[in-house]
C-alpha cells in the first residue's frame, strides 16, 4: 500500500527540482528571485528547493513563480508521478 508521506516527499522534492531548474535557466539566483517574491530572506527558497524541514512551495507560490519565470505553471510538474490509490503491485 502506498505511502502518502512518502509520496508527497517525493511530490515536493520533484517540484523543487522543477522550481530551481527554471530559476538557473533564468540566470537567478536564490536572493534575486526571493526579492523578486517579496520574501524577508533567502532561506525559504533553498529550503523549498530541496524540501528540507518539510518547507514547499505552495499553489500560490507556483503561480507568483510562473509570472516571474514567464513560464506555464505546469512546467513545475514535470516528472511528478502520482501514484493510483487502488494499484496492485
Amino acid at each position: 500500500m502506498p505511502n502518502l508521506d512518502d509520496d508527497l516527499t517525493l511530490f515536493y522534492k520533484t517540484i523543487g527540482k522543477n522550481v530551481k531548474k527554471k530559476r538557473e535557466e533564468k540566470g537567478l539566483s536564490q536572493l534575486r528571485l526571493s526579492e523578486e517574491m517579496d520574501f524577508k530572506s533567502v532561506g525559504f527558497i533553498g529550503q523549498a528547493e530541496l524540501y528540507m524541514g518539510k518547507r514547499h512551495f505552495n499553489l500560490s507560490h507556483l503561480y507568483q513563480l510562473a509570472s516571474i519565470f514567464e513560464c506555464d505553471i505546469s512546467e513545475f510538474f514535470k516528472d511528478v508521478e502520482i501514484p493510483l490509490k487502488n494499484s496492485e503491485i
